[in-house]
């Protein structure tokens, strides 16, 4: 099992940039499909990027390409989504989510989730 915990948001303008970290106690993230997701006030959870355990071959929601990279540590210990050009619709609660085997953009796929971190874009 691993408990995951995310950090590293906060309060920006558009244009800035935030990199938010997914910490793991318990087994390695080394073991685990790495994801973020958002979850914008009102609005459902949606998918934002994955990579997978050998940290190939990521991929990202089209609304975040080629501004957010997704990415691991090679001791397994910290995933990283670095987050660029950040607009006012980036606002949201992000989350770290994590399973064994699936790159998977829907959430049922995830079998462990951390409490989230805020992102706040002012235009």
């Amino acid at each position: 099992q691993v408990r995951l915990v995310e950090s590293g948001g906060g309060l920006v303008q558009a244009g800035d940039s935030l990199r938010l970290a997914c910490t793991s106690s318990g087994r390695s993230l080394d073991d685990y499909v790495v994801a973020w997701f958002r979850q914008a006030l009102g609005k459902e959870r949606e998918f934002v990027a994955v990579i997978s355990r050998n940290g190939r071959n990521p991929y990202y929601a089209d609304s975040v390409k080629g501004r957010f990279t997704i990415s691991r540590d090679s001791d397994g210990s910290t995933g990283y989504l670095q987050m660029n050009s950040l607009k006012p619709e980036d606002t949201a609660t992000y989350y770290c989510a994590t399973n064994l085997y699936y790159i998977s953009q829907e959430t049922q796929t995830y079998d462990n989730w951390g409490q989230g971190t805020q992102v706040t874009v002012s235009s």
